[in-house]
């Protein structure tokens, strides 16, 4: 919610959880965040109900079956630049976390999906909204972002 104040000489904004809807941007970078680091990267292991086959695999009765979230995220089959932060590749796409694309599945899918889903996006979304509003985000002593190491790597640096 943004208002004028009485000068008009700049305006205040208030932000909050309904902001967040208005924020499409946010919601890209949000999404493709999931995409490339899902919360749960090995899904919950599941057991078939009967033989099936996948791919030319053999699934048999009874078997556990782990689903690799983390590699579909990445799978250059249907993200291009799978490897690349680009969060413009959600503008106008209707892939979202509900599941019902396969791509992308950082909660899950089907009946078994993460109860959780709608809490833990919006505890990205906020303090992630809130830091980009009150803070003023600039690199030190005229620093270039290409000058960035933004290299991936394993582990908590």
């Amino acid at each position: 919610m943004c208002h004028m104040n009485d000068d008009n000489l700049y305006r205040q904004c208030i932000v909050d959880e309904g902001s967040i809807n208005e924020m499409r941007y946010l919601k890209c970078v949000t999404k493709e965040v999931l995409r490339l680091h899902p919360p749960a990267p090995l899904l919950l292991p599941r057991e078939s109900r009967e033989r099936c086959e996948i791919n030319g695999y053999e699934i048999p009765v009874k078997a556990r079956v782990i689903v690799n979230a983390w590699a579909i995220g990445r799978d250059p089959k249907y993200w291009a630049e799978p490897e690349s932060f680009y969060p413009e590749r959600f503008i106008d796409s209707s892939v979202n976390f509900t599941g019902a694309n396969f791509e992308y599945i950082p909660f899950g899918a089907g009946r078994r999906i993460c109860p959780g889903m709608a809490f833990g996006v919006t505890n990205v979304e906020l303090p992630l909204l809130y830091l980009l509003y009150h803070f003023d985000w600039k690199l030190p002593n005229g620093m270039k972002h290409e000058d960035l190491d933004m290299t991936e790597r394993f582990g908590i640096l």
